[in-house]
């Protein structure tokens, strides 16, 4: 199953010194989830400045379950970086999976 993963940053004035505390924990743990198929895209949501203000991820995990387990273990969350977390279930066109 894909899942978007929209994780949005708190709005406090220490909100994006938490996110780049752990931000190679996080790009660490993206790269691995990159390498084993587990996500098939990431990005930073800018905000209005220019500013790194959250993430969107696609997923791919067997089950709900299995997406979750991995946000428990996820630095953006373990950090208190996003402060609000949507997920929905997606499908990426097979066009794009061909690249």
């Amino acid at each position: 199953m894909q899942f978007l993963v929209l994780g949005y940053d708190g709005t406090d004035p220490e909100a994006l010194s938490r996110r780049l505390a752990v931000r190679e924990e996080h790009l660490k743990l993206f790269r691995e989830g990159l390498a084993s198929g587990k996500f098939r895209f990431g990005t930073a949501i800018l905000n209005d400045d220019g500013q790194m203000a959250g993430s969107a991820i696609l997923a791919e995990f067997p089950s709900r379950e299995a997406l979750e387990e991995w946000l428990r273990r996820e630095p953006y969350v373990t950090g208190h970086v996003w402060q609000t977390i949507t997920v929905h279930r997606a499908q990426m066109p097979a066009c794009l999976l061909e690249r």
